[in-house]
């Protein structure tokens, strides 16, 4: 006699793998914007500048990833042709996430603020859509496949 697994486990397999997705791209993300960083500080950054420090990062980075996957799903359930929606929607969220960058290097309303450091805020942002828009459709494809019960 096989035991199969119960219907529950079984759908709860691709979310699994799709948090798995998730969280291996903010991973990539936080570890290519420590390399953003780095670069920022020896270009002239302060290196307490507190934006470009890791616990600042890495958590704008995690809750970019999160909130892009909250729309990325809102999108792929409601729009009638995400595909299209998506390749709107992504190169102008892209450029508004921009914009406090921009009053950021204008008014300097952070201590320290300098050019190479804004710079390195916005290549986060490139960063973070580069990495995570992969991993979207990936983790998107993960939680439409059904697995198959094992035996």
């Amino acid at each position: 006699m096989t035991a199969t697994p119960t219907a529950e486990r079984v759908a709860s397999r691709p979310r699994l793998r799709a948090a798995g997705i998730l969280i291996a791209a903010v991973i990539v993300a936080v570890a290519v914007n420590a390399a953003v960083a780095a670069v920022a500080i020896a270009a002239g950054a302060p290196s307490t500048y507190g934006p470009l420090t890791l616990p600042a990062y890495a958590l704008f980075t995690t809750l970019g990833v999160a909130a892009g996957w909250a729309g990325w799903v809102l999108v792929h359930r409601r729009a009638r042709d995400p595909r299209r929606t998506l390749s709107l929607l992504v190169p102008v969220l892209t450029v508004l996430s921009f914009v406090p960058d921009v009053l950021l290097l204008v008014f300097r309303f952070i201590p320290g603020t300098t050019t190479p450091a804004v710079i390195a805020l916005m290549l986060m942002h490139l960063v973070v859509v580069a990495v995570a828009v992969p991993s979207y459709a990936l983790a998107m494809r993960a939680t439409r496949e059904t697995s198959a019960p094992t035996v």
